[in-house]
């Protein structure tokens, strides 16, 4: 019997997608899934080395969205973000209540060997290097080998 297979595309660097994202990832692990994680776009905040706002990149637009974008000490929340302080409000919830928050969820996933994947398109459009996102990646890519990866099972935008 084949192994259950989830592919996620983390498209967006909100607090609470990446939350989602990084909990579908490890959840679907701890079961015995495959599970692909693809970073692309604003989801590269969950994978750059420097997590908070630095002008990475090359280029001095790449520069300017890298800046803006921050990293995942940046993460807003989607809605009622209140500038910046709703996801450190959220973590704290989460610890209160004991769920995992996103830093543990990423662990989690690393623990659990979710595949981490960087889209090439991405990387070149925002001038990111591969120096600076971390090394769990296991490959940067594009769409034609993620689909390869992830056929035969369950693809999820996020």
């Amino acid at each position: 019997m084949e192994k259950k297979k989830l592919s996620i595309v983390a498209f967006s660097g909100d607090f609470d997608k990446l939350v989602a994202a990084f909990t579908l990832a490890s959840g679907a692990a701890a079961v015995n899934y495959e599970v692909n994680l693809f970073f692309t776009f604003w989801g590269y905040n969950a994978i750059k080395i420097k997590k908070g706002h630095s002008f990475t990149g090359t280029g001095f637009l790449a520069k300017f969205f890298n800046f803006l974008m921050g990293g995942l000490n940046n993460v807003p929340l989607s809605r009622l973000n209140f500038f910046g302080a709703s996801p450190k409000l959220m973590t704290g919830m989460m610890k209160a209540k004991n769920v995992a928050t996103l830093p543990e969820l990423i662990e989690a996933a690393r623990a659990l060997k979710v595949n981490f994947y960087a889209c090439e398109m991405s990387m070149v459009i925002l001038g990111i290097k591969r120096e600076e996102i971390i090394p769990d990646i296991k490959e940067i890519l594009g769409v034609a080998k993620f689909l390869e990866y992830a056929e035969g099972g369950q693809v999820l935008f996020i």
